[in-house]
């Protein structure tokens, strides 16, 4: 999973509603040409990458870092995605497909034999690099779920050759273990188990789980993650020699400016066709208007609010601006994502986290929240209403959506606060009723606590700050007076966290989460207690209970996104689909469909 900034532009080809399909796999689609030309791709605004090493906590843990900047040099050993389906592509993959024996409680994976930029094979070593720092170190990584999958019901591991092999403490999920744990290892090169400059450790080479080896590996982590601080080290000759994917960097600057070219020592079948490949950041959408108005970007994007024209339907892509028509082609499509606030339930940080705690209170806020006319409204009919973390796209045998529990209702949104002991006072609603009791406040809510909360968001986009301009101009009309403030994506994400000093209620960092590259949305992650993507802390026994069986049984995912509708672990927001721009120069030989997961695969692109 990653957290989302504005949707981006893909290539891909197929329909979105196969965007899941458990157990499928597509073949790749390949092509050879002379590199040429230079294809230049926009960042979304004030979001550039500002991390390299494929191994991060939750304040790195976006689309922006992964998949439109790490993936392009440094291949997961199992790649997903290609079309309009999040499978995996065993073409495209590290290695060849797992293989479940011992009921399920033994895997092995044999890699291909391709190659690193230095020559080093990509082998059962380069594998067990990332397993062990992972063993070590495991609260760094935003994907970690304590007591579950890798590493902590790992038992064993030891590789040797190409072959690795896991033992796990139960049998394993197949679909579930490929699809949201093997997916997530990254091999890593020898040229980067260090500690320092030629001051080489054991991290890579060291048995799984000993004390030696941890401790070597949380030296090698504490390293490389200083040096990923560093931006200007990133085209450094240990940084690229662990480059396994079909671009190498050659350029970055900290205001986001990137430079790639083919890596010819690629070992897979899609090779580069272009000479270079650019991406290009910016202040704001309307800077990136500008841009695409010149006809100086090959692909990037527009916020819905600059559009002149709505969506004839969900999906369907409706006029091009004017002053684009001719240069580029508008495109539309869903993606594997949801789109959600968190909400701060973090005593340490947050002083209303006992107001965030009432139920009544969380029905309220997504009552009072107008996702129907925000999409219509702001998003020009590019978006659908979002209920639950489960993706509205995935097939009715993975999850049927349940019904909105909370439609918009300012009357029915008030009466929830007023009949649990909130009164206007001074135009505020405050608790004039403590107690535990079914009419009063709830537990923890002092007498006389305002309903004043905070909420930090992203800067940059008109429909971002169109929206929240509406959502609190709807609640200070029942009492709830929300004080905003806005930041850059790289800082509301590092605000937006557990451990953060930054004091919020409400967050937002633009679009929420992709499941990428954990690829069911099965919740572990993001509402497990104690995960590494819990990003308000939220923890609550029924749901614990319910992703546990998601996670260790076949059951499909009705009962949790039911749950979650109901409960309201986070303000659901609509869910923005994909508005993209393609320059008519550009070629594709798999099309130009927007990609579920928000995979960006340039080698696939050419200039006519």
């Amino acid at each position: 999973m990653q957290v989302r900034r504005k949707l981006r532009l893909m290539v891909s080809i197929g329909a979105v509603a196969s965007a899941i399909s458990m157990g499928l796999i597509l073949p790749s689609v390949s092509g050879a040409s002379t590199p040429s030309g230079t294809i230049t791709f926009a960042e979304a605004a004030q979001a550039p990458p500002n991390y390299i090493f494929p191994y991060m906590g939750f304040s790195y843990f976006s689309v922006t870092n992964i998949s439109q900047f790490q993936q392009l040099m440094f291949r997961p050993l199992y790649w997903f995605g290609l079309g309009g389906s999040s499978a995996v592509v065993p073409s495209l993959s590290l290695a060849q497909m797992p293989k479940f024996t011992n009921g399920n409680r033994t895997v092995t994976i044999t890699t291909k034999g391709w190659k690193f930029a230095d020559g080093q094979t990509v082998n059962a070593q380069s594998v067990m690099f990332f397993l062990n720092l992972y063993k070590a170190d495991p609260t760094s990584y935003a994907g970690y779920v304590p007591g579950y999958g890798i590493p902590d019901q790992v038992t064993s591991a030891h590789g040797h050759g190409n072959t690795v092999v896991l033992n796990f403490s139960a049998p394993m999920g197949p679909n579930w273990l490929l699809y949201n744990y093997l997916s997530e290892i990254v091999p890593f090169p020898n040229t980067w188990d260090i500690t320092a400059p030629h001051h080489t450790s054991t991290c890579a080479t060291g048995a799984f789980g000993a004390k030696s080896t941890d401790a070597a590996c949380k030296a090698v982590e504490k390293y490389l993650d200083g040096q990923s601080a560093k931006i200007p080290t990133y085209t450094d000759a240990m940084w690229q020699s662990g480059v396994d994917g079909p671009w190498k960097l050659t350029y970055i600057n900290a205001l986001g400016n990137v430079t790639m070219v083919p890596n010819k020592s690629y070992s897979g079948p899609v090779k580069a066709k272009v000479a270079f490949f650019k991406e290009v950041p910016f202040t704001s959408n309307q800077a990136e208007l500008n841009a695409l108005e010149s006809g100086s970007l090959s692909s990037g994007y527009v916020d819905p609010t600059q559009l002149s024209a709505p969506a004839p339907a969900p999906g369907k892509a409706g006029p091009n601006l004017p002053a684009l028509r001719g240069k580029y082609n508008l495109v539309t499509g869903g993606t594997l994502s949801y789109n959600y606030d968190p909400l701060n339930f973090n005593p340490k940080t947050d002083p209303m986290s006992a107001v965030l705690n009432q139920l009544y209170v969380r029905q309220a806020l997504q009552t009072s929240t107008d996702q129907v006319g925000i999409i219509k409204k702001i998003n020009k009919g590019y978006g659908v209403v979002t209920t639950n973390p489960v993706p509205a796209n995935v097939p009715s045998s993975i999850a049927k959506q349940p019904k909105n529990p909370y439609p918009f209702s300012l009357s029915k949104a008030k009466a929830l606060l007023t009949s649990h002991g909130w009164t206007l006072v001074n135009g505020t609603l405050t608790c004039t009723s403590p107690g535990t009791g079914a009419n009063q406040c709830g537990a923890g809510i002092a007498a006389n606590t305002a309903m004043n909360l905070t909420y930090l968001y992203v800067s940059g986009s008109q429909q971002i700050t169109d929206t929240v301009n509406a959502e609190v101009s709807d609640w200070k009309t029942l009492g709830i007076n929300v004080t905003t403030s806005t930041n850059t994506f790289n800082n509301v994400i590092s605000g937006c966290t557990p451990t953060s000093a930054t004091q919020w209620e409400i967050c937002s960092w633009g679009a929420g989460w992709i499941y990428s590259p954990d690829y069911y949305p099965s919740g572990e992650e993001l509402l497990l207690k104690g995960a590494g993507s819990n990003a308000g802390s939220y923890n609550d026994p029924t749901m614990n209970a319910i992703i546990k069986q998601s996670i260790t049984t076949s059951v499909p995912l009705t009962r949790y996104a039911a749950y979650a509708a109901q409960q309201v672990p986070v303000l659901y927001q609509p869910t923005a689909t994909v508005i993209g721009e393609n320059s008519t120069k550009l070629k594709s030989s798999i099309g130009f469909t927007p990609n579920p997961l928000e995979e960006f695969m340039p080698e696939y692109l050419s200039l006519k």
